[in-house]
């Protein structure tokens, strides 16, 4: 099953020493921009960007979410060379599971050591 899977990036995260930096753009909209070019080219992975995921102690933060699976939180993102790729390379693989899990062995280096939260997909009934 191949569903869309989409990277919603927290846009106002930012990491502690963002004032001392003086970046004018938040490090949440940096990494969404980021991520955005990686996502370049696949069919079943889309971005968006969020006001405040409410992760602001793990931040930067993404989810990855698609109808009827497992989603994630995924936090504690310096936007290091190869995190924004590593994110996208987990969400390829997420759109192409059945359920959204993904195995360990599988995951790309870059986000290992930063998932927060899993989620259940929402039931598809009121049962």
């Amino acid at each position: 099953m191949t569903n869309t899977t989409w990277i919603t990036v927290c846009s106002t995260c930012k990491r502690e020493d963002w004032a001392e930096r003086g970046q004018p753009e938040t490090d949440g909209e940096v990494f969404a921009a980021d991520i955005a070019a990686a996502v370049v080219g696949l069919e079943n992975v889309k971005t968006r960007t969020h006001p405040c995921l409410m992760g602001c102690s793990h931040g930067c933060n993404v989810a990855i979410q698609s109808e009827g699976k497992l989603n994630y939180t995924l936090g504690r993102f310096e936007n290091l060379e190869g995190d924004a790729a590593g994110v996208v390379e987990y969400a390829r693989m997420h759109a192409e599971s059945e359920t959204g899990a993904v195995p360990f062995r599988q995951w790309p280096q870059a986000i290992k050591g930063h998932f927060v939260t899993r989620h259940p997909p929402l039931p598809d009934s009121e049962e």
